[in-house]
């Protein structure tokens, strides 16, 4: 069972790139869905994050997304502090999904990962094929802003902490550009499963 990252920068199209592996049978995993569960249910994370970023990040009692967000995005040093408390748990619930994947039977072709920080992490190791959805900065910002109702200001923060797009593209093994309408990057995903299946 081949181990397949799917990464790129914001609003690229890594999400419809995973959906059209998991309707080929693909186990897909959202290495985001998964930091926020961790950050939900895993209590000494909880513990951890709160010490670090302080109390203003509960609301109602939980965790909130946003305002960590906005605690670490300004801040490098609160960021590293965070990535250093996550990842690692991030990368044990990975490789525990793919344990459990590989005991299905019949075992799915791919296991599939949408981890947009897969290079940050130093994580592509785990990796048998990397999949750099890339498209053009404009155009993923006004998806972003679209899709999310943040400003472009806010794209631009966000992307400042993650790895050059281009960089991505140059170090991945299969790159797919998301620049037309979605019938077409459907199209280029199922002509990369046709090729990854012959591996």
């Amino acid at each position: 069972m081949l181990k397949v990252a799917v990464t790129g920068g914001l609003a690229c199209g890594k999400t419809s790139v995973c959906r059209v592996l998991a309707e080929y049978g693909a186990c897909v995993v959202d290495a985001d869905k998964l930091v926020h569960n961790l950050l939900s249910h895993d209590k000494a994370i909880g513990k951890k994050v709160i010490a670090l970023l302080g109390a203003h990040v509960l609301v109602k009692g939980k965790l909130d997304r946003g305002e960590i967000a906005r605690a670490v995005f300004s801040d490098a040093e609160k960021l590293i502090s965070l990535e250093s408390i996550l990842h690692p748990a991030l990368k044990e619930k990975i490789e525990d999904i793919y344990i459990s994947c590989t005991k299905a039977c019949p075992p799915p072709p791919f296991f599939v990962v949408e981890i947009p920080l897969l290079y940050e992490a130093h994580f592509d190791h785990f990796y048998d094929i990397v999949v750099a959805v890339v498209a053009d900065e404009n155009l993923c910002r006004s998806r972003f802003t679209a899709k999310t109702g943040c400003s472009a200001e806010e794209y631009d923060k966000r992307m400042l902490r993650q790895m050059p797009v281009t960089q991505k593209a140059n170090l991945a093994d299969y790159v797919l550009l998301n620049n037309g309408d979605m019938g077409l990057l459907e199209k280029n995903t199922i002509k990369l499963i046709k090729e990854l299946s012959s591996q």
